[in-house]
């Protein structure tokens, strides 16, 4: 009898699953699983892995990865190493029509190396502005510009419709122009709702093209709402779904990051997450707080959660050994070569 996919994100340790892994996995309260380094050795055991992951369940668990390029890459050996999202940016600013075609590019080749081994989902792109104060989000960030960041996230979005894989977009409603890292504090933004309105403008493009994803910070708008914006109705229900008429799955940020922590235990944390809205709770580095909400949590079931969860499926794509031959790949690893040069500003020498 299939089971249905539960709000609970979680991962495990090893490159192996155990017998406490997988009896978790097939708990009714867990839908989906993250993967990290520390899962992947290479290809071939990887895609056995996931194979082994799909085969828990019936409809089969959502297999993710947090893979945008940059500093945020899970697999690097035998994946192709993509470049920063800011370096697209500069490359946007040479040349808009390069800069959206590497965009492209970089979705596509990240979602079909993906794909190829099995893999779902990743957590791509970032839209957060790029204000240069917030470390975490660095060179993450794509621009400035709230068009630049919606032009080119959107391209990124679409090369991974292209190759069959939806995307995340993150961190909901902005964490470009805070300081502190939400790993470790509770962020703190200020600004009246007014003012935010350049943090949303990539997100009502994103949505206007059919964004599947969108991961909520642990960011507090205090102008808005006490509660961070991943544990906040006002944000998630009221402004994302209502406002910004988001119908696609809503991921909180990690339960176990500190920016979360002020509200209370892990219990308090997931009820809520499901009372703001979220359809999925991920849980990373903390099986304790993973075996905590599978002996505490009360979830009735979300039907519009279920019909939601089901799009983050990955489409059949080729696998790894054919993608890789393929004259596409070819060209798309070519060009994120090239993109991950310094990019050359050339000007006229014969003009003052």
């Amino acid at each position: 009898m299939p089971v249905s996919l539960g709000p609970l994100m979680i991962d495990f340790a090893g490159t192996e699953l155990t017998a406490e892994d997988r009896e978790l996995l097939r708990h009714p309260l867990v839908g989906s699983v993250i993967l990290f380094t520390r899962n992947y050795s290479e290809p071939q055991q990887l895609q056995r892995l996931v194979a082994e992951l799909h085969s828990l369940r019936d409809p089969p668990l959502v297999v993710s990865v947090d893979h945008e390029g940059g500093r945020v890459q899970r697999f690097r050996k035998h994946f192709t190493v993509l470049p920063p999202a800011r370096l697209i940016g500069h490359r946007y600013d040479i040349d808009a029509q390069e800069g959206l075609e590497t965009a492209r590019t970089c979705g596509w080749l990240l979602a079909a190396e993906l794909l190829g081994v099995g893999i779902d989902l990743s957590f791509a792109p970032v839209v957060d502005l790029d204000y240069a104060v917030s470390e975490v989000i660095g060179d993450r960030a794509y621009h400035r510009h709230p068009s630049a960041v919606g032009a080119l996230a959107t391209a990124f979005m679409l090369g991974m419709r292209d190759a069959g894989m939806a995307s995340v977009a993150k961190h909901f409603p902005g964490h470009g122009a805070v300081v502190a890292d939400s790993h470790f504090a509770l962020p703190v933004d200020r600004r009246e709702y007014a003012d935010l309105d350049e943090e949303l403008a990539p997100y009502r493009r994103l949505i206007a093209n059919g964004l599947v994803g969108i991961m909520a910070a642990h960011v507090q708008f205090p102008q808005v709402d006490e509660l961070p914006a991943s544990l906040s109705r006002r944000w998630i229900t009221d402004i994302l779904r209502g406002e910004l008429g988001f119908h696609g799955v809503v991921f909180a940020d990690d339960l176990n990051m500190a920016g979360a922590t002020v509200v209370g235990n892990m219990l308090r944390r997931a009820e809520l997450a499901l009372e703001a809205g979220c359809d999925v709770l991920p849980v990373c580095n903390n099986r304790a707080g993973v075996v905590e909400l599978i002996d505490q949590l009360r979830y009735e079931g979300n039907p519009a959660s279920q019909a939601r969860l089901v799009r983050l499926h990955g489409k059949a794509a080729p696998e790894r050994e054919a993608l890789l031959a393929s004259a596409r790949w070819h060209s798309a690893h070519g060009r994120v070569l090239q993109t991950s040069e310094a990019p050359v500003l050339r000007l006229d020498a014969g003009r003052a």
